[in-house]
């Protein structure tokens, strides 16, 4: 069925994440404060690490509170042919990531299902605020 609408710049970052997680059922993208702040502050490692959270269960495949969750972290780019290349990597070197921050633009995650994809949404947002509290106080 053909649409008539133009498509999402963005098209070719979910069709990647089609491709490199092949279970994935449902991609969510949103621009909140926490990713925003929390991507600006982690792009040049290119990666943002979380561990030790209880939360962290809420992700598909995690047990423990005792885990590490590495999240990508794409500087944001208005070439998406670059940005689709990016993301490709990133996924590959992070296969366990649950979500990959474009820096100061927002978080895309994934599940098999809406209800998947939504459950690592709340649980990543939690995890950037709670970070984003604990480095803006100064905590190690």
């Amino acid at each position: 069925m053909a649409g008539i609408g133009k498509p999402s710049a963005e098209t070719g970052l979910h069709l990647a994440l089609y491709r490199e997680r092949p279970a994935t059922g449902a991609i969510l993208h949103v621009h909140t404060v926490w990713n925003t702040i929390f991507s600006a502050h982690y792009e040049p490692a290119g990666v943002a690490p979380i561990e030790g959270y209880e939360l962290l269960k809420g992700l598909a495949g995690v047990t423990t509170h005792d885990y590490l969750e590495q999240v990508p972290v794409l500087k944001n780019a208005q070439n998406y042919t670059e940005l689709v290349g990016g993301l490709e990597d990133a996924l590959r070197k992070f296969p366990r990531a649950h979500g990959v921050l474009l820096s100061r633009h927002g978080l895309y995650t994934w599940g098999e299902s809406v209800a998947d994809a939504r459950r690592h949404l709340e649980a990543l947002e939690f995890l950037f605020e709670v970070e984003g509290r604990r480095l803006l106080a100064g905590q190690p």
